[in-house]
């Protein structure tokens, strides 16, 4: 399909985490029929980088809160694989049981839900509290016969990245800073999120100044000029990695 195939666009007026679509924006749609459009492996500059991998393109989420999908599809088709959402969804699972919702409390803001280390948890058509962690997405990798393995902060993006790997991250939307909260499973475990801002992207090259980022997000009315790919300081995306406890996985083809 044409990026500019398709105008579907979601409605306006809710709380988002990250943004909306314009309706005259023809290259970024939510909703099924806005599933997910490639282009072909941006080669770029390499030698500015002291890492770069080749990475897919994704123009556009395919729901409002799928981003962690949507960043999994860059890193599965970079690597010749090519899921569905439908399918990728059924092999990590999905729980909305509860359904999340947060409060605010004296400790900060608390978002009670399922067990997001086990299946994504929540609606991801309505509700900017859904999401996963990176444990829940290893079952995606793990299916494709990827080897994939915890970030471990700026050393483990660098080692994956020298390997031929990439980098799939939560952070927050444009890396701004956010809302410290606290998901808050039934049986009481507790993890690091953003509030309203959370957000998932892959790192596909960097230098000692900078990582480059693949977004599919794209451009909404919350900044027009958010591109699909861009470079973002180190101190800046260490900052936004933070909002999750560096909850991201380092993804390779096996034995490269």
């Amino acid at each position: 399909m044409n990026a500019t195939d398709d105008q579907t666009t979601a409605p306006f007026g809710r709380l988002t985490r990250r943004g909306f679509v314009g309706a005259g924006l023809g290259a970024v749609a939510f909703g099924r029929s806005a599933a997910a459009r490639a282009q072909d492996p941006i080669l770029g500059p390499e030698l500015q980088y002291e890492a770069f991998v080749p990475s897919a393109v994704k123009l556009g989420q395919y729901y409002w809160y799928t981003c962690e999908f949507d960043a999994a599809w860059i890193v599965l088709k970079t690597f010749g694989i090519d899921p569905t959402f439908e399918e990728q969804l059924a092999i990590v699972g999905w729980n909305q049981d509860p359904e999340p919702w947060h409060e605010d409390t004296a400790e900060g803001v608390l978002i009670h839900g399922g067990d997001p280390t086990q299946a994504f948890c929540g609606d991801y058509q309505h509700s900017f509290l859904a999401r996963l962690r990176s444990q829940a997405m290893r079952k995606l990798f793990d299916h494709y016969g990827l080897d994939s393995r915890p970030i471990r902060g700026k050393a483990g993006i660098r080692s994956v990245l020298r390997r031929g790997g990439l980098a799939w991250m939560k952070v927050t939307v444009d890396f701004l800073p956010y809302i410290p909260a606290t998901w808050v499973t039934p049986d009481g475990r507790r993890f690091p999120t953003a509030f309203t801002n959370d957000h998932a992207v892959v790192v596909s090259a960097y230098n000692n100044d900078v990582v480059l980022i693949q977004d599919p997000l794209g451009p909404t009315d919350t900044n027009w000029d958010r591109q699909f790919q861009y470079e973002v300081p180190w101190d800046r995306f260490v900052a936004s990695a933070e909002a999750h406890g560096w909850d991201g996985l380092a993804v390779r083809v096996v034995n490269t």
